[in-house]
């Protein structure tokens, strides 16, 4: 049985395609393949979970001091019988937990969560889940800096070492699911266990805890986007998407089928959303349970999985390779070619819409989510517009048609984007997003417009490379992410009318409509002095490379050329620099003298990298002239880059800063 269970726990991880996560993986998997009730031994654990992800400024210790009066209620939840929703069991647990918060002002930071305190019990959750927020660097609890004395903890008692953990995790990633995080900190005890036994326990600890901190923020990202979406939209497109990702996975399975493991996921999800971590591990445990005593019907991918204990089984199935479906090119032609649709359409419009779905997903495995409820979403339309005509079937016949068009238009969006990218290259891409997404958003700080384009130019750099299929559903899926995120910052604190238009109007259409959005009117951008967005003082010398290209891109600034170049002039010359553009034609006698001395002045030594490294600059500048040409932009950029160059060398590089930014006024001349 130990070799089945081995060789299906390899199947699984060479889909997450990192051999040193799937290893660490299976020898937490093979520890536990014993255990009795893994989730029952775990579960104040599990309680600890759901703590610290609602109180994520707590102490370690005070989160343990309240897992220990909360682990009575805990205990009646484990026991549920396979008709029990785990929501009923364990209501009375998030209640008393909540109500705990609010009368116990010294475990807490109670005056922070008065408003909630003050609400009734529906309200006072919601409240709640409102001051979850996301924590930034989460690397750091992965840098062991004495893994000696790590493993000298370990071995007098591993325990304290997984809890503090999970503590962590669970903090830090607010609106990770419960059952992922005790999968995670298995495969954490198991990578100290053995790095312990390592020589280089260094080498070791960072070679085997980077893919799971990778693997942590990738499925956390997922989580938190799924929460935004049942509480954005509606049921019905919470249901659609799980209908179209299980339908992508088992496509062998029937309707029926698939439309009730749908149902049953979306209610997981919001259970796992409101919080309450307990009936999320148990929830997951029972759907997972009835999988595996489907998977006959289901799909034949997830049998290895099944062999393996809670919680490695739920995470294996979720992360299961998809099947391969039946068919492909059986024609749509019941949904646009029947004459009794508009009846069907009309009488049982939801059962009638989710079977188009599921055939439309099984026939189209090569299609992102979004781009198959985009098209779900014609098709809804179109049938609402034909079948008030007197002849409704010569309207719906044309649906194939549109399906197609609506592929099309997001394929070749996402093909432009990939061509520009290639042409730009990596830097110059990432320009051109903070120039359109300032202008899209301009209310946004500098440091969030540098983020969130860094992550879109991201995405184009690890999307791009690949064939045309994977390269169009590697884009869609990953600008949702980003995209929900974008919208949950605009949900906190709104942005302006267009971007809450993207993110409130439809999910389906969310990607086209931030392509589309234009600038905004509406925006008149406050003078800014340098002092007021430059952080021009001698720590910005001392700053990693990563922090200095922040700091840069935060910033802006601008010194006038005292040279008689003009501003076209200047964009040649600065072209003609070794690597950092196409060649332009070479000037003769004075004027190519006069633009090499202005190149030298103004860029010296720098490397492409380093001239690159202050575009971020844009966004200030894009603000506070927004129908500049980007050229100009450039100019700005590469005399900031010099003076942060020529002041970081200095003796008195602070005093060198101070003069220099009184000399770097932020509006173009």
């Amino acid at each position: 049985m130990k070799t089945v269970r081995t060789i299906s726990f390899l199947v699984f991880f060479s889909y997450i395609k990192c051999q040193t996560l799937q290893r660490s993986l299976l020898d937490a998997a093979m520890q536990h393949t014993n255990s009795q009730n893994y989730l029952e031994e775990n579960l104040r654990a599990v309680t600890s979970i759901m703590v610290a992800q609602f109180l994520q400024k707590l102490t370690y210790e005070k989160v343990q001091t309240i897992v220990k009066e909360l682990l009575d209620l805990a205990e009646k939840c484990k026991s549920l019988k396979p008709h029990e929703s785990p929501s009923e069991c364990c209501h009375q647990l998030m209640t008393t937990f909540l109500e705990h918060i609010c009368n116990n002002q010294g475990l807490a930071d109670r005056h922070v969560f008065s408003d909630c305190c003050n609400t009734n019990n529906s309200a006072r959750h919601k409240c709640f889940l409102s001051y979850k927020k996301d924590v930034a660097g989460y690397s750091d609890i992965f840098q062991i800096s004495n893994p000696e004395q790590i493993c000298e903890m370990d071995k007098e008692n591993p325990v304290p070492v997984k809890e503090k953990y999970i503590y962590e995790t669970s903090r830090k990633h607010p609106f990770l699911y419960g059952p992922t995080i005790l999968t995670m900190s298995a495969c954490y005890e198991t990578a100290v266990q053995s790095c312990c036994r390592e020589e280089n326990k260094t080498e070791c600890f960072q070679i085997k805890l980077e893919p799971i901190r990778k693997y942590v923020r990738e499925i956390s990202s997922r989580h938190h986007h799924l929460c935004e979406i049942g509480i954005k939209f509606n049921h019905k497109v919470a249901k659609a998407v799980e209908l179209v990702l299980l339908t992508k996975k088992q496509p062998k399975a029937n309707f029926s089928e698939i439309a009730k493991l749908a149902m049953d996921i979306k209610n997981l999800h919001q259970i796992c959303c409101e919080g309450n971590a307990v009936a999320c591990v148990l929830g997951r445990s029972q759907l997972m349970n009835y999988t595996c005593s489907k998977q006959a019907t289901l799909s034949s991918k997830i049998t290895p999985c099944c062999e393996l204990p809670e919680p490695f089984r739920g995470e294996c199935i979720i992360n299961s390779e998809n099947d391969k479906p039946d068919l492909l090119s059986l024609p749509l032609s019941r949904f646009t070619e029947d004459q009794f649709v508009c009846k069907q359409f009309t009488d049982k419009q939801d059962d009638f819409l989710q079977e188009f779905l599921y055939e439309y997903s099984r026939r189209h495995p090569e299609l992102a989510v979004p781009v198959i409820l985009r098209v779900d979403t014609v098709y809804q339309n179109l049938l609402g517009k034909c079948c008030k005509l007197e002849n409704p079937l010569e309207c719906y016949s044309h649906g194939e048609e549109m399906f197609q068009r609506v592929v099309r238009e997001s394929h070749e969006h996402v093909k432009n984007q990939c061509d520009l990218h290639e042409k730009l290259g990596d830097s110059n891409f990432h320009d051109r997003l903070i120039v359109l997404y300032t202008k899209k958003a301009p209310q946004l700080s500098a440091q969030e417009l540098v983020i969130f384009t860094k992550n879109m130019a991201a995405a184009a750099t690890k999307c791009c490379p690949l064939n045309d299929e994977q390269q169009f559903a590697c884009m869609e899926n990953t600008a949702k992410l980003i995209l929900g995120a974008l919208c949950r910052r605009h949900e906190a604190e709104p942005i302006n009318a267009g971007v809450g238009h993207c993110c409130d109007d439809s999910y389906a259409f969310r990607k086209p409509c931030f392509d589309d959005l234009q600038e905004d009117a509406t925006y008149i951008s406050p003078h800014l002095s340098c002092d007021q967005v430059v952080n021009l003082n001698e720590d910005l010398c001392r700053a990693q490379e990563e922090e200095l290209q922040t700091e840069k891109q935060k910033s802006c600034g601008h010194r006038l050329n005292k040279l008689s170049l003009g501003a076209a002039e200047r964009r040649v010359c600065f072209a003609s620099v070794p690597g950092f553009a196409p060649a332009f034609p070479a000037w003769d006698g004075a004027r190519s003298a006069q633009c090499l001395r202005w190149c030298h002045v103004h860029v010296g030594d720098f490397t492409v990298d380093d001239c690159r490294a202050a575009e971020g600059l844009l966004s200030n500048l894009v603000k506070q002239e927004p129908h500049a040409a980007e050229m100009q932009f450039q100019s700005v950029i590469v005399d900031f880059a010099h003076l942060v160059e020529m002041c970081c060398q200095a003796k008195k590089s602070e005093m060198c800063l101070q003069e220099e930014v009184s000399l770097f006024p932020c509006l173009f001349s």
